[in-house]
């Protein structure tokens, strides 16, 4: 009796794995982008362009999907040497004590339709909040060489100083010069990984 249970159980857990799909963050079709406010009166946007991903998923829908996304913080880019600079410095990022920011999921769940939530823990330098990003599911598709592909959005809004980047200066009226919330916006195209 108890070898047809320990087999029943191991029977179990090959379908369980079976059941279960890896994906790789398709980078060439992916993005990482953030905005911030700069003297109350415009925006300006960066991304990172050095990024990678996982998801692991058991259903078709990714209902439940374990994520883990990890930044480097040296791949920063506004499109202005000096102001990445800045921003790799300690007055921000400090990005040479801490060089990578960090998102593990704790779930991920459909709200309705293509509407997602996801929860996780995000890591900047030495800070690890629990935050919620508001995602779209594209769909999936096949591409022209077989390949299983997934696409989603993703975006949400942090306060900077939470995670310790409250480096600020005041402009002549009295507005801060760069804003406090800044607007995290993941285009991510998943690729299966094939078994």
């Amino acid at each position: 009796m108890k070898k047809m249970i320990l087999t029943a159980v191991a029977v179990a857990a090959m379908f369980s794995a079976k059941a279960q799909d890896t994906w790789s963050v398709d980078k060439a079709h992916s993005s990482v982008n953030f905005s911030i406010t700069h003297l109350v009166i415009s925006e300006v946007d960066g991304q990172f362009k050095s990024f990678d991903g996982k998801v692991v998923s058991k259903s078709p829908d990714f209902v439940g999907a374990e994520i883990s996304f990890t930044v480097d913080v040296n791949s920063i880019s506004t499109d202005n040497d000096m102001r990445d600079k800045h921003l790799k410095s300690d007055d921000f990022f400090n990005a040479a004590k801490f060089p990578a920011m960090t998102f593990k999921s704790t779930s991920f769940t459909k709200v309705s339709g293509n509407k997602y939530a996801l929860t996780g823990d995000l890591t900047i330098r030495d800070v690890t909040k629990r935050v919620k990003f508001d995602v779209t599911y594209g769909g999936t598709v096949k591409d022209g060489y077989g390949n299983t592909k997934s696409g989603f959005k993703a975006k949400m809004v942090i306060n900077r100083f939470d995670y310790g980047l409250k480096w600020n200066a005041l402009t002549e009226a009295g507005g801060a010069t760069v804003g406090q919330d800044v607007t995290i916006t993941l285009n991510v195209e998943l690729a299966k990984n094939r078994k």
